[in-house]
């Protein structure tokens, strides 16, 4: 094996991204910590690797997420320094949003900056995410009292690059009207997929539960054929609709005394939370932030299962979807939702005008497969 993977927060999308490497890409090892207490994963993974991550003369490349702290471990094992070192951000903390900032917080960004400048390639799955990470960069260390480090960004930026999160469209060809069908083979080419042809010999309850899985992220969407994200609003409630200005200070409280000592399983189930520490050196108010999403990969299920997407105009969004599928204003929002209610086959019968092979696994396999190669070194 000369691919080491290491995935310290094994859950979601960290671990639909891990499975599938190991799965299409020969050659790789695969070493986790399960989806829970991120906090710990975060702080002491490191650790837990050092231990756990045997010695192999054949290791060539190690490709980790960021929630891992790289530094710690390649200071803790000399022998993963002298490999190809890939960093890949899921999300970045200097934009991720909290709900009460604490000093403590700050050690999860700064490990972030460290192992970038330990890493020899950084991964960022949309731009907005990498963006949002290097120009924060000088506003975050803003917060060390003194002799504060100069030009960090300048070092990293050369080492970054954007490659989508990568999606595994399955056949879903009996949910969807003729159409519809006809125009999803069009935008995503899965007549030429070769990750189609695959699926279809897989056997009848591997493909039902592929298929199942998929149908499942979309179906509250699914049944109104509406795919949204509204600016502070839970739009998933109906009595909620009636109120497009809901404060999202009120939203906050409730969500907070609502999740008081339970634990969260899984960082991305978190994305709904509107705070930002970096705002407050920003002076942005937070509460007119929409919802925060550095890639949104269940949107594009949801619209490749025929969804009709209406997005704020900001964050990831404006990088995936055309700019009819946006809005700018909670009453643009509201606009657009009554058109809806009053000619609801407008959702109903629209056919998506974006791409979406862009995303998909047969678009991006090759560039992953160079992201892992590379020529040994003289040294090992």
């Amino acid at each position: 094996m000369s691919i080491l993977l290491i995935e310290a927060f094994y859950g979601g999308s960290h671990k639909q991204l891990a499975d599938l490497l190991q799965e299409e890409i020969e050659e790789c090892v695969l070493y986790t910590l399960p989806a829970k207490k991120w906090h710990w994963r975060a702080r002491t993974a490191a650790l837990y690797f050092m231990q756990t991550v045997p010695a192999n003369a054949n290791y060539r490349i190690l490709f980790a997420s960021s929630v891992l702290n790289l530094t710690e471990l390649i200071a803790l094992r000399p022998d993963l320094g002298k490999l190809k070192k890939v960093l890949y951000f899921h999300e970045n903390q200097l934009a991720y949003p909290v709900q009460k900032y604490q000093e403590r917080d700050f050690q999860y960004g700064y490990n972030q900056i460290l192992s970038c400048l330990v890493a020899d390639i950084v991964v960022f799955n949309s731009a907005f995410n990498m963006e949002s990470f290097l120009t924060s960069i000088g506003k975050f260390l803003k917060l060390i009292p003194d002799h504060r480090p100069k030009d960090l960004e300048k070092i990293i930026r050369p080492k970054c690059q954007v490659l989508h999160f990568p999606i595994r469209f399955p056949d879903v060809s009996r949910f969807m009207p003729e159409y519809k069908l006809a125009h999803l083979e069009k935008i995503t080419g899965v007549r030429e997929n070769e990750d189609t042809y695959l699926f279809r010999c897989l056997p009848f309850q591997q493909k039902y539960r592929a298929t199942e899985s998929l149908m499942k992220n979309s179906s509250s969407s699914l049944e109104s054929g509406l795919c949204e994200a509204q600016s502070g609003l839970c739009t998933t409630q109906q009595e909620r609709l009636q109120y497009p200005l809901t404060s999202l200070e009120k939203l906050n409280k409730s969500e907070a005394s609502e999740s008081t000592n339970q634990e969260v399983p899984c960082q991305e189930d978190k994305q709904h939370v509107t705070f930002n520490p970096c705002n407050l050196l920003s002076g942005m108010d937070y509460q007119q932030r929409p919802l925060h999403i550095v890639w949104p990969h269940r949107w594009i299920e949801a619209v490749y299962c025929g969804c009709y997407p209406l997005c704020p105009n900001a964050l990831v969004y404006p990088e995936i979807f055309p700019a009819e599928y946006l809005y700018s204003t909670p009453e643009q929002l509201f606009k657009r939702l009554q058109n809806f209610c009053k000619r609801p086959d407008i959702v109903r019968k629209h056919l998506y005008k974006g791409e979406m092979d862009q995303f998909s696994w047969a678009a991006l396999r090759g560039k992953f497969r160079s992201l892992l190669t590379t020529e040994p070194r003289e040294d090992l």
